[in-house]
């Protein structure tokens, strides 16, 4: 069994935003070919066929020559099991098949099993039209937000001993988060919760976790995000993450998180 699309009914489709880019190809009577590359992450490459019990078993990625560049060197690219009958391809190799498609070759997998059965089945992407709709993608790719909602969902920053002043590395990571918070309207509310370690007198850490919870609320305003969906407390030394019995454990105490939640 061989799938392809016919060289006269090509097409790529394009789906760009600031949080991911995706590039694909209808494989007719197979399914689809996916490209994409979420904000914050690297390029993943997905073989979806229409029913997931197409496809089993091993795979071969080969970027073979075109009908039209006879003689053209064939590429082994790798080797991948099929997970729950579907094949994804990361990193380097996913590179590989842009790289192959670029120059018109026909990224192929081959694999042994055909719905269950010993019949193998060979599927091709083809290159046609392919590089106006790479200069589209590398459009998107330039307009990628650097994070993507999991990497900021959930965030700590740690303090010194008895200070509440924002280090250069505490900004850089508020920058990302009002950022993402700026583009992303489906963010309602932002939790931002003061904690110090044990070390002091009650009154004076509960002082101190609001000073540092306050410094970053502060911040996260003054880089345009609405004061209106912060919800800004402060627990003293309540809630550890960790018991203050080293070093170290006093150090992932001294914080504040960001919590971010959508509609």
């Amino acid at each position: 069994m061989t799938f392809s699309a016919p060289v006269d009914g090509v097409r790529w489709d394009i789906e760009a935003s600031p949080f991911a880019c995706r590039l694909s190809q209808s494989i007719p009577a197979f399914g689809e070919a996916v490209f994409e590359q979420e904000a914050g992450e690297g390029l993943e490459f997905y073989l979806l066929p229409a029913q997931t019990q197409q496809l089993s078993g091993r795979a071969r990625l080969v970027a073979e020559a075109a009908p039209w560049l006879p003689g053209a060197v064939p590429r082994h690219i790798g080797d991948m099991d099929v997970r729950q009958g579907q094949i994804n391809v990361r990193g380097n190799q996913a590179t590989q098949m842009l790289a192959a498609l670029h120059e018109g070759l026909v990224p192929t997998f081959s694999a042994d099993r055909w719905y269950g059965a010993s019949e193998s089945v060979s599927v091709g992407i083809m290159s046609v039209n392919f590089n106006s709709a790479y200069q589209d993608y590398l459009g998107c790719l330039t307009g990628l937000l650097p994070v993507n909602y999991r990497q900021i969902a959930r965030t700590a920053v740690l303090f010194p001993t008895a200070e509440h002043q924002l280090s250069d590395a505490t900004r850089e990571r508020l920058d990302l988060i009002a950022q993402y918070v700026l583009t992303d309207d489906t963010v309602q509310q932002i939790f931002v919760d003061g904690h110090t370690d044990n070390d002091g007198r009650r009154l004076l850490l509960r002082d101190l976790s609001k000073r540092r919870a306050e410094e970053v609320t502060r911040y996260l305003v003054s880089r345009g995000v609405s004061e209106d969906a912060i919800i800004t407390r402060f627990h003293g030394d309540r809630y550890p993450v960790v018991a203050n019995d080293t070093p170290e454990n006093r150090t992932r105490n001294r914080r504040v998180t960001i919590r971010l939640e959508k509609d």
